[in-house]
């Protein structure tokens, strides 16, 4: 049944913010169905985090993907508790098409997110910094962990507050199905 949901969502029209929407209304179960799936897709920040050596970042620098942005922080038990979930959920769906992109906000020393990134088995997240949570901020995050989906045009199409298994089969389908992934 959600399989034909999901077709007649993607079927609805060329609107492809129309068909994301749809998708991702259509496989919003189980601990996903916390997500706020927006009617239209809404603009994001240009807001510059650094990378783990200190070199500028920018959400621009993901256009052309679908992403599944996550912000979190070491002192966050879901937070920390849902990373190796992202972590093999991009191992299993990353790629040209699809990323998950997670920034440590607030005070996060490096080593401590390297030693962290190593005891967990973190091979496949990008390690990003946002130290004085100006990113958090300008997307109007007030909590963590704190989950937004970018549309392929950099636009967030869905938010989630707390904690999900990303790598449950229902986030799989979620993601297949916004992503038009197999």
């Amino acid at each position: 049944m959600k399989l034909l949901v999901l077709y007649a969502a993607l079927a609805a029209g060329a609107n492809p913010a129309t068909a994301d929407t749809g998708a991702l209304m259509a496989l919003a179960q189980g601990d996903l169905a916390k997500l706020t799936i927006h009617a239209e897709p809404r603009a994001m920040p240009d807001t510059t985090v650094t990378d783990a050596s200190g070199g500028p970042v920018t959400l621009a620098d993901y256009r052309g993907k679908h992403v599944l942005l996550n912000f979190w922080a070491l002192w966050c038990a879901p937070c920390v508790k849902e990373m190796p979930a992202l972590d093999r959920l991009d191992g299993a769906l990353g790629g040209s098409d699809f990323e998950v992109v997670t920034i440590t906000t607030g005070r996060n020393a490096r080593p401590a997110v390297d030693k962290f990134f190593v005891k967990k088995e973190i091979k496949n997240l990008p390690k990003l910094f946002d130290p004085k949570m100006a990113l958090m901020q300008a997307v109007g995050g007030s909590s963590l962990p704190l989950t937004i989906l970018i549309d392929p045009e950099g636009r967030e199409v869905a938010r989630m507050r707390g904690e999900a298994e990303w790598d449950s089969p229902a986030a799989l389908d979620l993601i297949r199905g916004w992503t038009g992934g197999s």
